[in-house]
C-alpha cells in the first residue's frame, strides 16, 4: 500500500528505551568501591539505554566545592569510569552545593539527546540558599521534551507545608521564557525524584517500626504525607509513583542496617521518591487520518530500594522504566563517514551529509574519541570542520584530520560531530580501528578500504 501511495510518509518504527533512575541521599560520604547493585550491572538482560542519577547530601565543604570546581567530584568520576567501558556517555550534569543531577546515554542515542539547559531553583535560607531545592536538566530526545528533576526539600513532621510550597516553587521556577522551549507542563515527560522529606503522620515511633518488621506497610501508606498530598492538590496528583513495597528508607544509624538508636530515635519514613509525569496524549480524531498520533507511553518494571549500603542514614531507592515511543526524529542530523583506510602516517579524510533543515556554524567541530569515552570533552583530537574543509559536492563536505599527533593504539575510535547551535552531538560514525605506520609496509599489495 506505501508503494502505492508514494504521498503517504513511512512512519518510523517504535523504540523502547529503558531508564534507570537512581536517587540517593549520601550523607556526605565518598563513593563505595562497589555499586553494582544499585546501577544493575548484575543482571544480564537489563538491557539498559540511559542512566538518570540524582544525589542529595554531597560533601560541599569550602574545599570540597574549590576542587571539584577544577576536577571532576568524586561520585561523577566514579559513575564514569564504571559506565564507560559499557558505552555509556556522561551527556549532561547540573550541581547546586550538595545536589548532584547526571545523565547518561549510550552512544548511538547521542545524536538523537539534544541538552536544551540545566537550572537550579534553590529554596534554602531565605529562599536563596542551595542547601535545599532542585536542580534540572531539559532536553529533547528523539524529538520529544523531557524534564529530569533532582530535588531536596525540607525536612521535619511539621514543615509538611513548607515541603509542598517548595515542590510549588520548583515547578514554577522551571519555565524557559527566553528560549523555545515549552513551559515544563506541556514536556511529554517529567522525572522528579529525589530526597523529598515527607514522613508519616499520626502512628508512634514503636507502630512504625513493628509494622515495617512484619512488613506490613498498608497502614503506613495511608498516613504517608505525599500519599495524602497527593489526594488533594490536583497538580500533585499527575505525577505517579510506583508502589511502596519496600521498607521506609530513613532514618538508619552509618555502616548498619538499624533504624535511628540515637537519643532522637526519629521516626522511619519513606523520605527518598521517584515520581513521574507524562503529558495527556492527543485522542485519535476519526475525519482526520493524515497527522499520525505520536506514540508515548512508560512503564514501570520496578522501584525499590537498596539495603546493602550502609555509607548514608538513607537507603538508595532506584526505578527501572521502558519508554516506548515512535521517533520524531529518526535521522540524525549529521551521518559521518571516515574515508579510506586510516593509518597513522597519513592525513586521514572525513566525509559527512548534512539533513536539509541543519544549521551548520563556524564553530562546529568533530572529534575523534576512543570507543569507552566519559564525556564529550573526552576527545583525542578534533578538527574545527569549517577550518579543515577540503571539499564540497553532491551533498558531501570532506575535512582531513591530522593525525601526527594520536598515539598508536589497538583500541578502537568514533568520530562525534559537535554543534555548536545546539549544544550537542548531532552525529556519529560507526567504531574502527587506526593502523599502526607499519601496516602498509607489512601488507603493500592490500587494497585501501575503510576499516569499519
Amino acid at each position: 500500500m506505501a508503494a502505492l501511495n508514494p504521498g503517504k510518509p513511512t512512519e518510523p518504527r517504535g523504540k523502547r528505551l529503558s531508564i534507570q533512575v537512581v536517587t540517593w541521599n549520601v550523607a556526605s560520604a565518598a563513593p563505595p568501591l562497589d555499586l553494582s547493585d544499585l546501577l544493575q550491572l548484575n543482571k544480564d538482560n537489563l538491557n539498559l539505554d540511559m542512566y538518570v542519577i540524582g544525589l542529595q547530601e554531597m560533601n560541599c565543604g569550602i574545599m570540597s566545592l574549590l576542587s571539584d570546581t577544577a576536577f571532576e567530584d568524586p561520585w561523577s568520576s566514579f559513575f564514569m569510569d564504571v559506565l564507560s567501558p559499557l558505552s555509556f556517555v556522561k551527556v549532561s550534569s547540573v550541581r547546586m552545593q550538595g545536589l548532584l543531577l547526571l545523565f547518561f546515554a549510550k552512544h548511538h542515542h547521542l545524536p538523537f539527546v539534544q541538552i536544551l539547559s540545566t537550572k537550579s531553583t534553590p529554596t534554602g535560607l531565605f529562599g536563596y540558599w542551595g542547601n535545599k531545592g532542585g536542580v534540572n536538566i531539559c532536553m529533547k530526545l528523539y524529538g520529544y521534551y523531557i524534564s529530569i528533576i533532582n530535588c531536596h526539600l525540607p525536612p521535619h513532621m511539621a514543615n509538611n507545608d513548607q515541603r509542598l510550597e517548595h515542590f510549588d516553587r520548583i515547578l514554577e521556577m522551571q519555565n524557559f521564557e527566553e528560549q523555545d522551549i515549552p513551559n515544563i507542563l506541556d514536556h511529554d515527560l517529567i522525572l522528579w525524584f529525589g530526597d523529598m522529606n515527607f514522613r508519616i503522620e499520626d502512628f508512634g515511633l514503636h507502630f512504625v517500626r513493628e509494622s515495617i518488621k512484619n512488613r506490613c506497610y498498608s497502614d503506613l501508606w495511608e498516613k504517608d504525607q505525599l500519599s495524602i498530598a497527593k489526594r488533594h492538590d490536583p497538580l500533585l496528583r499527575q505525577f505517579q509513583e510506583g508502589p511502596l513495597l519496600f521498607p521506609p528508607t530513613y532514618k538508619f544509624d552509618k555502616n548498619s542496617n538499624n533504624y535511628d538508636t540515637s537519643e532522637k530515635k526519629r521516626k522511619p519514613a519513606w523520605t527518598d521518591r521517584i515520581l513521574w509525569r507524562l503529558k495527556r496524549q492527543p485522542q485519535a480524531n476519526p475525519h482526520n487520518q493524515r497527522l499520525p498520533i505520536p506514540h508515548f507511553c512508560l512503564s514501570l518494571r520496578s522501584y525499590v530500594s537498596h539495603m546493602m549500603y550502609c555509607i548514608s542514614d538513607h537507603k538508595p531507592v532506584t526505578s527501572t522504566f521502558d519508554l516506548e515511543l515512535k521517533p520524531l526524529v529518526s535521522v540524525p542530523p549529521i551521518t559521518l563517514m571516515p574515508e579510506g583506510l586510516w593509518t597513522m602516517e597519513n592525513d586521514m579524510l572525513i566525509s559527512y551529509s548534512l539533513t536539509p533543515d541543519f544549521l551548520s556554524s563556524p564553530w562546529d567541530w568533530i572529534g575523534l574519541y576512543k570507543v569507552g569515552l566519559r564525556h564529550i570533552n573526552d576527545y583525542v583530537s578534533y578538527v574545527w570542520v569549517r577550518d579543515n574543509q577540503v571539499s564540497f559536492s553532491d551533498g558531501l563536505i570532506q575535512v582531513y584530520f591530522n593525525t601526527r599527533d594520536i598515539p598508536e593504539t589497538e583500541d578502537q575510535f568514533l568520530l562525534c560531530y559537535y554543534s555548536n547551535n545546539l549544544h550537542s552531538v548531532v552525529g556519529i560514525s560507526k567504531p574502527f580501528k587506526i593502523q599502526p605506520s607499519s601496516f602498509l609496509a607489512e601488507d603493500p599489495l592490500s587494497e585501501a578500504q575503510p576499516h569499519i
